[in-house]
């Protein structure tokens, strides 16, 4: 069995999708679609940049799905070559994109108003994310427990069983990571990030989506969707709905989505447009088959061996 995996934000670098646009049609496509639905040259910042401009949150989340899926259209394959989908935080509005559950210049301007909300939630330095590296769920939740003093610390992602990230206000993640290595994780490190995503603090973005989601269309994907907060697959669109807007403050429970679809027989997992899913699939599942698919050289090797 099959998995197609999206990648969520961080995956982002200037340059993403120029030589695929070169190269292909379908790809140079998605990205003029993509820029016309959103009344900007997101493009071209993809390609020139400059770098902070790519990096805004209203800009990465499309970015990375415009980027996603110009390599699952160059790649040619209907998405029912695989049993299952789901994406990283943002990338599950790629998964569902490619499953045909939501249109693309839809996914573009719902992402768009997904980062500007992020972004607006919490003030600029109230909020941090920290990745705990060696650190299990358990660990981190013991952390964030430690380090909370009153404040929001809660954990944002159960990456897989040595990474996991938490979220919150700004004074309570760095108590989180002064105090990491007394609870048993490697190392702390706060990441780079403008906003502190999956968490409680996200609650105005959350309302948001809810407003901006009640007017989409959004149809049954071809195949189910492995949803980041319950880890179990999904087709109903209403509960799609219900869920997108979850994410917004809920945990990305990615670790145990991987597990459960191993558990399902999933054995093949490509990950489209990124190479930051494969590692941690490896980690959770390391019999499985791992693929990253980004450049044409990669299109090609893998639609010769999933045809």
């Amino acid at each position: 069995m099959r998995a197609f995996l999206f990648p969520g934000q961080g995956s982002q670098s200037v340059g993403m999708g120029a030589a695929l646009a070169e190269a292909s049609s379908a790809a140079r496509d998605v990205f003029a679609e993509v820029d016309e639905a959103l009344g900007q040259h997101l493009f071209r910042i993809m390609r020139e940049g400059p770098e902070a401009d790519l990096t805004l949150t209203e800009n990465a989340q499309p970015a990375i799905m415009a980027h996603a899926i110009a390599v699952f259209r160059t790649l040619g394959l209907d998405v029912t070559k695989a049993d299952f989908v789901a994406g990283h935080s943002l990338g599950e509005y790629s998964a569902l994109c490619a499953a045909g559950s939501l249109d693309l210049a839809t996914t573009a301007r719902l992402l768009k108003r997904r980062g500007q909300a992020m972004q607006a939630a919490v003030p600029v330095g109230e909020g941090a994310m920290a990745a705990l590296l060696g650190a299990d769920l358990d660990k981190a939740q013991a952390i964030a427990a430690a380090a909370a003093e009153g404040q929001v610390c809660t954990v944002a992602n159960d990456n897989d069983p040595s990474q996991v990230v938490i979220s919150g206000h700004r004074a309570a993640i760095e108590r989180a990571v002064a105090i990491a290595k007394d609870h048993g994780a490697k190392r702390a490190v706060l990441l780079p990030v403008s906003a502190p995503f999956h968490c409680p603090l996200m609650q105005p973005a959350a309302d948001a989506m809810a407003d901006a989601l009640g007017g989409t269309e959004i149809k049954a994907p071809a195949v189910p969707l492995y949803a980041n907060v319950i880890a179990v697959p999904i087709d109903d669109p209403a509960r799609i709905r219900e869920l997108l807007v979850e994410q917004v403050t809920g945990m990305v429970r990615w670790r145990e989505s991987i597990e459960e679809m191993a558990r399902a027989g999933v054995d093949d997992f490509i990950e489209i447009g990124g190479k930051v899913l494969g590692p941690m699939v490896k980690r959770i599942a390391p019999d499985a088959r791992v693929t990253s698919v980004i450049s044409m050289a990669d299109i090609e090797a893998a639609a010769k061996e999933i045809a």
